[in-house]
């Protein structure tokens, strides 16, 4: 006898308005994937398509009729009769505040598109004052809630610190991190349940960590790089791409993406190969693929070093 195939009901559409356009979407879509279908583009740093949303960047924050404060376009659902305004001045300027905040506390230099909103938004994050020296290897992780020394403003405070290298597959640049929580999320019960990463600390000294600080060895990390995945803006990296870019050698144009099966056994994902000059320099995974949804184990990961050997390696 062949199972029966459940369906869902279809959903009703509504008609709502964005920037004095009409549109007519599926209830309980959000008013990031409305303006999307409609080709209206809004920043985002936090939001993952993979993940439920954790409104935490408000980068992508509009404007909604009537409401006392700007929404989160990621989770704010579109009703019907809603008008937002995605460009309005006070959307504007509470996107160039945040930019400006990120940029002066946070290495923004490998996050995409981020130099183009800085335009955009004219955000200047200088005026905030210099930023003040990198924090040597270790200081923000042994900090603790509420013991902290304030500022006298002449320096712009930043969570800068040498990158952690504990590890040969990937490395952990928080002077990157901007506290999406996308990779605890991705660690934890939304896929992997791993739970090996949190945050620790309260406040500007909040930060991405494992148990006790120990290095990943000592964690409960099982290196399927989910976390890599979902990162923003680099904070998280291969270390094959971490040591490229340090050499200077790291070139996104020059590279090509194949996709393929991965073959170390029979469930089925899919691998998308970064390749620069017919080396493979990191894996990634389509986010649309109904077995994966960008996730992968280690060996899908990272075990590709055997593709590259050859006579002589």
């Amino acid at each position: 006898m062949t199972a029966p195939v459940l369906l869902s009901p279809p959903k009703r559409l509504i008609d709502a308005t964005i920037d004095g356009e009409q549109v007519r979407v599926p209830e309980d879509t959000t008013i990031l994937d409305a303006c999307s279908a409609s080709g209206t583009e809004i920043p985002t740093l936090c939001y993952g398509d993979t993940l439920t949303p954790r409104n935490a960047c408000r980068v992508c924050v509009v404007e909604v009729e009537g409401a006392r404060t700007l929404a989160p376009a990621c989770s704010r659902k579109l009703e019907a009769g809603m008008s937002v305004a995605t460009d309005s001045e006070r959307v504007r300027h509470s996107r160039k505040l945040v930019l400006e905040l990120l940029g002066s506390s946070v290495d923004l230099s490998t996050t995409p598109q981020v130099a183009e909103w800085m335009e955009r938004y004219e955000a200047e994050p200088e005026r905030f004052g210099r930023r003040a020296e990198p924090a040597a290897l270790g200081v923000r992780d042994a900090r603790r809630a509420g013991e902290h020394e304030p500022g006298d403003g002449s320096v712009a405070a930043t969570v800068e610190q040498p990158a952690k290298v504990d590890n040969d597959l990937y490395v952990r640049d928080y002077s990157k991190c901007i506290m999406c929580y996308k990779c605890v999320d991705a660690c934890g019960d939304q896929w992997q349940n791993t739970f090996a990463i949190g945050v620790a600390g309260r406040g500007f000294d909040a930060r991405i960590s494992t148990e006790h600080d120990v290095s990943l060895p000592d964690s409960a990390c099982v290196y399927c790089g989910n976390c890599i995945e979902v990162c923003p803006t680099g904070a998280l990296s291969f270390s094959t791409e971490f040591d490229m870019r340090q050499e200077g050698t790291w070139d996104e144009e020059k590279q090509s993406e194949t996709t393929t099966i991965c073959t170390y056994c029979g469930v089925g994902c899919n691998l998308t190969l970064h390749v620069q000059e017919n080396k493979i320099v990191k894996v990634t995974s389509p986010h649309d693929n109904p077995v994966t949804h960008g996730n992968l184990c280690i060996k899908g990961r990272f075990g590709f070093q055997h593709v590259q050997r050859r006579g002589g390696d």
